[in-house]
């Protein structure tokens, strides 16, 4: 940026008066709060988190230097809850993305577990294992996606983000009623909570600070997962 666009050193003082009065609004609300759903908490965060971002937006613009703290973006929150009050019935919707790392790998896991299918005289799909996505639907559709997650590694797959959100409504949907289409019907303000897993919530750390703060017996891989949980 040039200096002719850079913000001035007023501006970055007002933005930095705007955070403290966001910050009195946000405690003031909190201390107020008629539920755990309050509206006015959540419209105090969302003014809190705009009047940080653009302080800190200025702040690298004028000093080049930013904050020690983060705050979500109001795009990244959920709305206030808006189900029912006593739901009696809850989905879970999940989703765990994997990188195909070793493609080598997971089609040997496929073979073998053809070649155990076949001992035990269950007819094996002809050449299924022969491809990634064959080889996909076999591991898939032989093991839980919790026993894929823990073991990823052996399958030749990389974990990637997750996330998991807990919905309520106030009725069990008809057998058979959403499978064709069965994240279409998502209402975000019926989500109870939500809890999800990135590596991009480490990016920010110091791998040296990593290295030093993990016991090498608890993760031998020495890779560090965030859990980030959202209301």
């Amino acid at each position: 940026m040039s200096d002719a666009e850079q913000p001035t050193a007023a501006e970055v003082r007002a933005a930095a008066e705007a955070v403290k009065t966001a910050l009195d609004r946000h405690l003031a609300a909190v201390e107020g709060r008629s539920g755990e759903d309050d509206p006015a908490v959540y419209e105090a965060f969302n003014q809190l988190a705009a009047a940080a971002e653009t302080y800190d937006e200025l702040l690298y613009d004028r000093y080049d230097e930013v904050t020690p703290f983060e705050i979500p973006g109001a795009e990244d929150a959920l709305p206030p809850y808006g189900g029912p009050e006593e739901p009696s019935a809850v989905s879970v919707l999940i989703r765990r993305d994997y990188t195909v790392a070793e493609p080598q790998r997971l089609l040997a896991q496929a073979e073998r577990i053809e070649a155990a299918d076949y001992r035990a005289g269950v007819d094996p799909t002809p050449t299924a294992s022969g491809t990634v996505p064959g080889a996909l639907g076999i591991l898939f559709g032989e093991f839980e996606p919790d026993e894929i997650a823990s073991r990823h590694k052996e399958f030749g797959l990389e974990e990637g983000d997750s996330t998991l959100w807990v919905t309520a409504t106030e009725e069990s949907a008809d057998p058979g009623e959403w499978l064709e289409a069965p994240f279409d019907q998502l209402d975000s303000g019926h989500v109870v909570c939500r809890f999800d897993v990135s590596t991009v919530f480490d990016d920010d750390l110091d791998e040296d600070d990593i290295e030093d703060d993990l016991d090498p017996d608890l993760d031998g891989d020495g890779d560090l997962e965030r859990l980030d949980a959202e209301r």
